[in-house]
């Protein structure tokens, strides 16, 4: 029951953006958040992730198992995603958002709520490696619509959350010690980024209208990110890795979260149907309340 209570914070944020673009239509314009967010704030969130514990084996391991299981599903939905969609610009987003959770808005204070204030350090650096997995694979995705693969790439690279990732890495292996007045104000842009991500995916829920849900990629993109990828991460954890129970259902939490905000951010960047995209999100955050309830018990029974 503390994990239901955990995300309603979140979905009041989610609301709040929703009412926000309701009453101002026309004089707001999320496309500004999406650019405030992913050019100032989400640096200063990744930076502040990767330098709030010192590196350990068990927080490197995680998010390697993590990255490892999402690139399993890459491949695979690599070899089909022509044969479900027709269209290239279907494919794009299915490539780029079906694997990419929700870790960071939602897996941080769900995991909190579970596993305790414990957890944070785990599921940050998880958030981290998905970020980075959205920097690297997710934007290529959404870009390639625009852009030439050198272009793309191109586009990678001028993305500042790769490079902040860089140096709070450096800072880190290095025994670098923050000043912490320094360190609080770095709390309050990583928090700021959190709230912001929340604000813009109410905005384009606005938008998105029952009647004009693409279904058929909300459902393809939801079977990937509720069922094949929780799948795939809990015969991963169990068979390839040692990793403690404790850390093992925190990863498992992890790869269950919902479709992240950031699918929403990227694809208006790049106009790659964003409407689509937040109507995937939409219903991926549907189904993950409906099954939030089975999904802990799944972690309880299955990770001992």
């Amino acid at each position: 029951m503390d994990a239901v209570f955990a995300v309603l914070p979140v979905y009041f944020f989610i609301l709040l953006g929703f009412s926000a673009k309701k009453i101002f239509t026309n004089q707001l314009d999320e496309k500004t958040l999406v650019l405030i967010s992913l050019y100032f704030f989400q640096p200063i969130l990744i930076f502040w992730g990767l330098t709030k514990t010192p590196i350990n084996y068990e927080l490197i391991a995680s998010p390697f198992a993590y990255l490892s299981i999402v690139l399993i599903c890459l491949v695979f939905l690599l070899l089909i995603n022509k044969k479900i969609f027709k269209e290239r610009s279907d494919q794009s987003v299915y490539l780029a958002s079906s694997l990419v959770g929700n870790t960071g808005n939602l897996g941080i204070p769900l995991g909190i709520a579970i596993f305790g204030i414990e957890s944070v350090p785990y599921t940050s650096i998880i958030n981290i490696a998905n970020i980075l997995f959205i920097y690297i694979f997710s934007v290529y995705f959404f870009a390639r619509e625009q852009f030439l693969l050198k272009e793309a790439i191109y586009s990678i690279l001028k993305i500042p959350a790769i490079w902040f990732a860089l140096f709070a890495l450096f800072v880190n292996y290095q025994g670098i010690t923050i000043n912490k007045h320094i360190y609080t104000a770095l709390e309050m842009g990583a928090y700021t980024s959190m709230v912001i991500q929340l604000l813009i995916f109410g905005m384009y829920l606005f938008n998105v209208k029952i009647k004009t849900i693409p279904w058929h990629i909300s459902i393809q993109i939801s079977v990937v990110k509720h069922i094949f990828l929780p799948l795939v991460g809990l015969v991963f954890v169990l068979y390839f890795t040692n990793l403690n129970s404790y850390v093992a259902s925190i990863l498992i939490m992890e790869l269950m979260v919902p479709l992240a905000v950031n699918n929403v951010n990227l694809a208006a960047l790049y106009n790659c149907k964003p409407f689509n995209v937040a109507a995937s999100v939409l219903v991926s955050t549907a189904l993950f309340a409906i099954l939030l309830y089975f999904n802990i018990e799944v972690i309880k029974y299955f990770i001992k």
